[in-house]
């Protein structure tokens, strides 16, 4: 269990500072001064919508990755740009959770004005949605600022379900990773849709059991 946790960590710390996003740049606790909240006010969001979605892990998750592969971390998947915005590339095609990051950003707007990025809000939702699931706990340093660029053309190289390995790896190569972390990366993935369509079955099951229960007694 701990070296399959240290594997998911590794992946998770992959896809946080690839592309682009400099770990000079960066550091944990980057709002300790400017806003002290900023971290918990993310976590309490994401809490929230993690009560009526159990797929929140895996979209999250996914949302992250999305925003750093095509121009790094950056928030560039969020911003709107009419219909050549980049969130409506192919490529991001059944992209979700961005109303978390939205109403993350609104309470923390109403708090720290014009401070906490939207791309730091992304790394930390879906840090917060993986340890919310059971899942490996890790820092995230913050402290990325928001690209203003938003244009699907940009996202031409997003890994698609019908790319050969061959492309995929080319891909990732692209981005300066290799094929571990491909393998690591997409594992991971389908990991965590797997555990959290679990947990639900699990939920599903223990309810209608008592339901079923309850009437053999009536009876």
């Amino acid at each position: 269990m701990a070296c399959t946790k240290a594997k998911v960590s590794l992946a998770l710390s992959l896809v946080m500072v690839f592309l682009g996003a400099s770990l000079a740049d960066l550091r944990v606790g980057f709002y300790s001064n400017t806003c002290p909240q900023a971290e918990s006010i993310v976590r309490r969001v994401v809490s929230g919508a993690a009560l009526s979605d159990p797929n929140l892990p895996a979209i999250l998750l996914r949302l992250h990755f999305h925003d750093c592969f095509v121009e790094g971390c950056d928030g560039s998947i969020l911003v709107d740009n009419g219909a050549i915005s980049e969130k409506n590339a192919f490529g991001h095609e059944g992209v979700r959770g961005f109303e978390i990051v939205e109403a993350a950003k609104a309470e923390l707007e109403a708090v720290c004005p014009s401070v906490v990025s939207c791309s730091d809000i992304v790394a930390l939702a879906a840090r917060d949605a993986i340890s919310l699931a059971n899942g490996p706990a890790y820092e995230v340093p913050t402290g990325r600022r928001d690209g203003r660029v938003s244009n699907m053309s940009l996202a031409k190289d997003m890994p698609e379900v019908s790319d050969s390995i061959e492309i995929l790896k080319a891909k990732f190569m692209q981005k300066g990773l290799e094929a571990k972390e491909l393998v690591l990366l997409s594992g991971m993935y389908l990991v965590f849709f797997f555990f959290v369509s679990l947990s639900f079955m699990f939920v599903w099951w223990f309810r209608i059991s008592r339901v079923f229960w309850y009437e053999v007694q009536v009876i």
